[in-house]
């Protein structure tokens, strides 16, 4: 008896840590605090609703799930429509409510909004949860599941959703090794070894995760991609998990290698335009289909840092996405082709390649392709103006591409929240067709009729316990999703909304963790890249500084190609007088930061070449700004130390330990950063530091020589 008793006791305790780990994301259903909401709560155990297809039995687990948690009731579903308090949930025809709209009003939710109301029926309070498909009431469940989560009450709730992007997805940069490229939260989840006879629990929790905030696609594989997951027996794993993700109303998209052909096809070629590799692509487009009926389509990667593609043959980008556009077009199937290029042949400035490549081709893809662009020319830095391709491609969709994963954001060590940069972003007016013509606007296809729409993130999701390796990195998953379904959401509601639902409720707690969050992007860009300096990381792994760098294989992988130092200033010019590439912007743009004196300063090095001794609005010189923007970021995430300490009783005791650990390695990085570089700018402005800036703690000279051979990441 006493040994049972023990094995209970550790099963107890080995949940209890699962509980305390952040396995559990933003859906731990943790116990209500506000006894009057909890007890509000319990009216509405009772649930209405047909169970009669899968989704609708992920509802009703769902529904248990979180009544327990929340609650401590366990709730009762039913078929019958004459209940007294309590929750109806189905679909429109079924409710068949006059309460709920016009048919016509309705309608216009599409296939994945959904209607939440509650109404007084005869002195009983009902909850109406009515969509016009299954996945509409489980995006609608969920909805209602982030209310309670958050202690909001329930009386009077009247909420109308759909989303605003078709396409709301995750890019994995898994390998079918295991391995993620620039990943930092341990290995793939994906296991390809044992599926698809050994499915993961995991996978379901996966896909709940992302259900929960309307993401409805995921890239399983590399953009670098393998031609073997193309494969019949890779497509029976991927099968696999297609038929799992289904039900949550997830569609899977592989990554097509464009060699493809001839690394698995045994021709001799993969020109798009011959007959044979485009009949081959036929071939394994049908072979797709026949196993997975709603396979999303193909994401690519082509002529890009090294990866084949079209221009290998002599043709263009048109060329390569019509080809596979045609092979998926009989399946509904689409086309995301990314327009990430830049060639070490072309002398041209790095920032204007995607947009000379790809402006003249607008109009001339297929229907079923999209433009998958990053948000900001360069790579996912810190910092970036919004993409010249937002506003210039009119006839072509183009989709934004968000990175979740801190590539150069100091990777799962450092907390950065990324929703005020993806704010930031979307919020920028490009002016095409007209003022009040938002990166947000382009994308949704309100500038411009888009067919498609669409929003990916690069996944910071791996195998470590909490999935994303910092605690807070779940919250860039989280906002990804969130902005994805709508685009106008602040930064701080949804901050709130991971807060309360993910770490505590309590209202104070919450306002000082909101602070740490809102402050944390413009910190690590202090201590990193302040006033428009960029790409000034560690080679390959870019991980820590390394503005000195100048030894790649090509000009545009050194460091000092982005920031060009010298004793008269530092920065890259973009003007007119240097590369132009101010020119790919519309007018009001062009005419804001060409003049060195009304651009923004959080731009000046992106665009211009500024003289160490510029005078900036505060008076003081450019290098007295930039030394002072180093130590800010410093003293920034020492003010985040010091709130995260406050918070202490109202956060479980394994995540406060967790974060207060990184932080103090994220407080070193950031002293590292500013040392690192005040250090060498210091040799070319020949200027003493300010006043208030702590003098670097090592020299130069030790910190060129460090070294990190094994900085992960790197995908191999």
């Amino acid at each position: 008896m006493r040994g049972i008793f023990f094995t209970i006791a550790l099963w107890a305790l080995s949940l209890s840590a699962l509980a305390e780990s952040g396995y559990h994301l933003w859906l731990r259903y943790a116990q209500v605090q506000n006894a009057a909401i909890k007890n509000s709560y319990r009216l509405f155990s009772s649930v209405v609703m047909k169970e009669n297809s899968p989704t609708r039995t992920i509802i009703r687990k769902e529904l248990e799930r979180a009544f327990i948690g929340m609650t401590g009731y366990k709730i009762l579903i039913k078929n019958d429509l004459a209940i007294g308090n309590g929750i109806v949930i189905g679909l429109f025809t079924e409710l068949n409510l006059d309460s709920f709209g016009t048919p016509e009003e309705l309608k216009r939710l599409g296939n994945e909004g959904f209607k939440l109301k509650s109404v007084t029926i005869s002195g009983k309070t009902q909850l109406f949860i009515g969509a016009n498909t299954d996945i509409g009431l489980l995006y609608g469940v969920f909805r209602l599941l982030q209310i309670m989560s958050t202690e909001q009450p329930l009386a009077k709730l009247s909420i109308e959703s759909k989303p605003r992007l078709q396409l709301r997805m995750l890019n994995h940069w898994d390998n079918l090794n295991r391995t993620v490229e620039r990943g930092y939260a341990g290995n793939s989840i994906w296991n390809w070894h044992t599926l698809p006879d050994y499915v993961d629990d995991r996978y379901v929790d996966y896909a709940r995760a992302n259900a929960s905030i309307g993401i409805n696609a995921v890239s399983l594989t590399n953009v670098n991609a393998n031609a073997t997951v193309l494969t019949t027996a890779y497509l029976q794993k991927v099968k696999a998990m297609a038929d799992l993700f289904r039900p949550y109303g997830i569609k899977v998209f592989l990554t097509a290698r464009f060699s493809a052909p001839i690394e698995i096809g045994g021709l001799q070629t993969a020109d798009p335009l011959n007959a044979q590799v485009k009949d081959w692509w036929m071939q394994k487009a049908a072979e797709i289909y026949s196993q997975i009926p709603d396979f999303g389509g193909f994401l690519v990667k082509a002529n890009s840092e090294g990866q084949p593609g079209p221009q290998n043959y002599g043709r263009n980008h048109v060329d390569g996405a019509n080809m596979l556009a045609a092979a998926l077009q009989p399946h509904n199937g689409l086309v995301i082709w990314r327009a990430f290029v830049y060639s070490n042949e072309t002398p041209e400035d790095r920032y204007k390649q995607p947009y000379q490549e790809f402006v003249p081709l607008d109009g001339q893809f297929a229907s079923n392709v999209l433009l998958q662009v990053k948000n900001g020319a360069i790579d996912f830095q810190p910092r970036e103006p919004f993409h010249p391709l937002f506003g210039a491609m009119q006839k072509t969709p183009v989709m934004m591409e968000f990175q979740l994963t801190q590539e150069y954001l100091g990777f799962a060590t450092h907390l950065v929240y990324l929703a005020p940069m993806f704010r930031e972003v979307l919020d920028a007016d490009t002016y095409r067709p007209h003022k009040g013509s938002s990166v947000a606007r382009v994308i949704d296809g309100s500038s411009f009729d888009y067919k498609h729409t669409g929003m990916a993130g690069v996944a910071n999701i791996g195998s470590d316990l909490n999935w994303t390796g910092h605690p807070f990195a779940q919250a860039n998953w989280y906002a990804l999703g969130r902005l994805a379904w709508n685009p106008d959401l602040s930064s701080e509601i949804i901050a709130d909304e991971w807060i309360a639902q993910t770490l505590t409720t309590n209202p104070q707690a919450k306002n000082i963790i909101k602070r740490i969050m809102l402050q944390s992007h413009e910190n690590a860009v202090n201590y990193m890249t302040p006033l428009g300096l960029h790409h000034i990381m560690g080679y390959g792994h870019h991980y820590g500084p390394a503005p000195w760098f100048n030894k790649a294989s090509r000009e545009d992988w050194n460091c000092t190609y982005f920031h060009r130092a010298d004793t008269t200033g530092i920065g890259f010019d973009r003007t007119k007088n240097g590369s132009n590439a101010l020119s790919q912007y519309a007018e009001p743009i062009q005419q804001k930061w060409e003049n060195i004196n009304t651009i923004d300063d959080k731009w000046l090095a992106w665009f211009h070449h500024v003289p160490w001794h510029f005078t900036m609005d505060n008076g003081q010189t450019f290098w007295a700004n930039l030394s002072h923007k180093y130590q800010e970021g410093v003293n920034g995430v020492r003010a985040m130390q010091q709130l995260w300490q406050s918070v202490q009783q109202h956060v479980n005791e394994a995540q406060f330990k967790q974060v207060t650990m990184l932080l103090h390695v994220q407080q070193q990085e950031a002293v590292w950063w500013k040392d690192a570089c005040l250090a060498y700018f210091q040799t070319f402005s020949k200027l003493p530091l300010p006043k208030g800036v702590e003098p670097p703690l090592h020299t130069l000279q030790y910190y060129q020589s460090l070294s990190f051979p094994y900085a992960p990441g790197n995908g191999h």
